[in-house]
């Protein structure tokens, strides 16, 4: 499933705080307008909530480190 798509989607989500909240509030909505397979939107829908959330604040974390030195 780690497609070149996948991998844009997923740092996306990791990043973009404003597109991580309208993909936890209706995913399916946010999948339907990427360029994914139907088997890619299917994995994507069903990932793991809490760790996409872990996922995206340690992104946030590293972000504001390097930003703060």
């Amino acid at each position: 499933m780690n497609t070149p798509e996948v991998e844009s989607f997923l740092a996306r989500l990791y990043t973009d705080e404003d597109f991580l909240a309208r993909f936890l509030k209706s995913p399916q909505d946010v999948l339907g307008h990427e360029a994914l397979s139907s088997e890619q939107r299917a994995a994507l829908a069903a990932i793991d909530r809490s760790e996409l959330m872990l996922a995206a604040n340690s992104y946030r974390h590293k972000r504001d480190n390097r930003k703060s030195r």
